[in-house]
């Protein structure tokens, strides 16, 4: 079974940010659940989704918020899979209150973290994560270097 990856967001204002991940997930083929939850509005919805998300087939999860930018670490919180943050710029320090948010997890709780608006190098941080356990996935990553170089 090919392992799946959960692009969740805060807000629905972030899904225009976060289109790189999952087009990079498709162009991979790499199956891409999206969603909307907040680490505040709904909290109750990410635990119960990141709590179950293993047992769902999903294999990392990439997280976009913005400012507090609390979900990747209210994710990690969670689960054990791992979880990869895109800090959003926005706010009146465009995006490094959040970058700061999502990088500076306490010990034990690691969020692996892009830079800010890297939705797209949070896909292929995942893709690079699957591609552990998956040959073909790591030969499909493996040309597309190729291609980058050449190109």
């Amino acid at each position: 079974m090919s392992l799946k990856v959960a692009v969740i967001m805060g807000s629905s204002s972030d899904e225009d940010t976060m289109a790189p991940a999952r087009a990079t997930l498709e162009q991979f083929g790499v199956e891409c659940h999206w969603e909307v939850m907040s680490a505040h509005r709904t909290p109750e919805k990410v635990r119960q989704f990141v709590s179950e998300a293993r047992d769902a087939g999903f294999g990392a999860i990439i997280c976009g918020a913005g400012m507090a930018a609390h979900l990747a670490g209210a994710t990690a919180a969670q689960t054990t899979l791992p979880v990869i943050g895109v800090p959003l710029a926005g706010g009146a320090l465009n995006g490094v209150d959040s970058l700061y948010s999502t990088v500076q997890m306490p010990k034990g709780i690691p969020v692996a973290t892009v830079a800010i608006n890297g939705a797209m190098n949070a896909a292929l941080l995942a893709i690079q994560i699957l591609a552990v356990t998956d040959a073909g996935l790591a030969e499909r990553l493996a040309a597309h270097r190729a291609e980058m170089a050449g190109g």
